[in-house]
């Protein structure tokens, strides 16, 4: 039994196609198209894979662009699929950390990956892969260079998490001469101060699984453990949690 899983975020788009027990993937930018990208992942990866599309028994779409896929069998919110993907990713997984380009999560799941309660923020961009391009550009450095650059920091005291408000703050403090390190430290403690605050809603927690793409980010995740003080563990496919829910729930529809 073939399925897919394909879990279009505002960022990037993610393609998963599971056999049962192991399971190819692909990701690609979402650009200004969302159905296009997800046709250009799913081919890609059916390549990959070497299987044509009558091949693949059943297909989720998932993510904030789920309903342009209209090649999609069925479509389910991104957090049934995170919380299934991080389940699978991280068996004993009770808590889900998800950071995508513009939105953050924190989801309570049983050992099934089944949804238990959950705290969202998609009012604003503060927190989200976004915010941390916008000051990462601000700052004349790539997204991918702020952990490294922040490692060892004393972080300095960030006042305001709306994205226009934070750039013109650290725009400040670069003209009074502050270390970047110190201001990316202060930026990783104010994302990992606004979690934490969504997470102990949630109760007394054993095991913290945190996905995404800003979870690669090693000084948030650093800074996330510090606050909550309990481990929190990033998967190698940590992108990947969505699209891989999606793929699994496709299984259990083939199974009805």
């Amino acid at each position: 039994m073939l399925t897919a899983g394909i879990d279009i975020g505002s960022m990037s788009t993610k393609a998963v196609i599971f056999n049962g027990q192991s399971y190819y993937k692909a990701i690609t930018p979402t650009g200004w198209s969302p159905r296009q990208a997800a046709e250009l992942v799913f081919n890609d990866l059916l390549k990959q894979a070497g299987h044509s599309p009558d091949q693949i028994d059943f297909i989720v779409a998932t993510g904030y662009g789920r309903i342009s896929i209209d090649f999609a069998d069925r479509v389910v919110t991104e957090i049934t699929c995170h919380a299934r993907g991080a389940a699978y990713l991280v068996p004993g997984t009770d808590l889900v950390i998800d950071i995508g380009g513009q939105d953050s999560k924190v989801i309570r799941i049983n050992e099934q990956g089944q949804v238990l309660d959950f705290a969202m923020n998609d009012k604003c961009a503060a927190g989200t892969g976004r915010f941390l391009q916008v000051i990462a550009a601000a700052l004349g450095v790539d997204v991918s260079e702020l952990a490294a650059l922040s490692a060892g920091k004393t972080p300095l005291t960030l006042n305001s998490m709306c994205t226009v408000f934070a750039e013109s703050e650290v725009i400040s403090l670069i003209s009074q001469g502050k270390e970047k390190g110190e201001i990316i430290a202060g930026l990783h403690q104010s994302i990992a101060r606004r979690i934490t605050s969504m997470v102990q809603r949630m109760g007394a927690l054993n095991r913290i699984t945190f996905t995404g793409g800003v979870a690669r980010n090693e000084g948030v995740r650093k800074s996330l453990e510090q606050q909550i003080g309990i481990p929190v563990l990033v998967p190698e496919d940590c992108q990947m949690a969505g699209a891989i829910g999606a793929a699994l729930i496709a299984q259990d529809f083939c199974r009805k």
